[in-house]
């Protein structure tokens, strides 16, 4: 399954971007960024067996170990992709939000979008470490 995040904004050479190649790079599945202006540009198509997440304030607050579950099991179902969208410095767009099949929030802050997309990548990291029973992620 490709994990693909399409986010808004140009991160191009800082502390976060290369915080986001750091984890992306470990990741054994099949990894894509797409970068898209803050506002307007068009968004690569979407497959009809994609899962659509978006980053946003409202979505549900998973642990490390249920976000691997849930990617688990999107894989496990056949999806070929998991999309997750980050939006620009105010967020997402009601249309983008109106796509979503599934919500996250990295908790009740307001986080700088450069930010989420690199704590993203970690995520994914994690989640597909568990998912491999790699011993990163550590509980307790």
């Amino acid at each position: 399954m490709l994990l693909h995040i399409v986010a808004r904004g140009r991160i191009g050479r800082t502390a976060e971007a290369e915080l986001v190649d750091r984890y992306l790079k470990r990741i054994v599945w099949p990894t894509r960024v797409t970068e898209l202006p803050d506002t307007g540009g068009k968004s690569p198509p979407i497959d009809s067996d994609s899962v659509i997440v978006t980053l946003d304030e409202t979505g549900d607050q998973l642990g490390s170990r249920a976000f691997a579950e849930r990617l688990g099991g999107w894989r496990d179902a056949g999806r070929r992709e998991a999309r997750f969208l980050i939006g620009a410095a105010d967020g997402l767009s009601e249309a983008e939000r109106a796509l979503a099949t599934f919500s996250i929030a990295f908790g009740r802050m307001t986080w700088p979008h450069m930010m989420a997309r690199a704590m993203l990548a970690e995520q994914l990291w994690r989640a597909t470490s568990i998912l491999a029973n790699h011993p990163y992620h550590r509980e307790g």
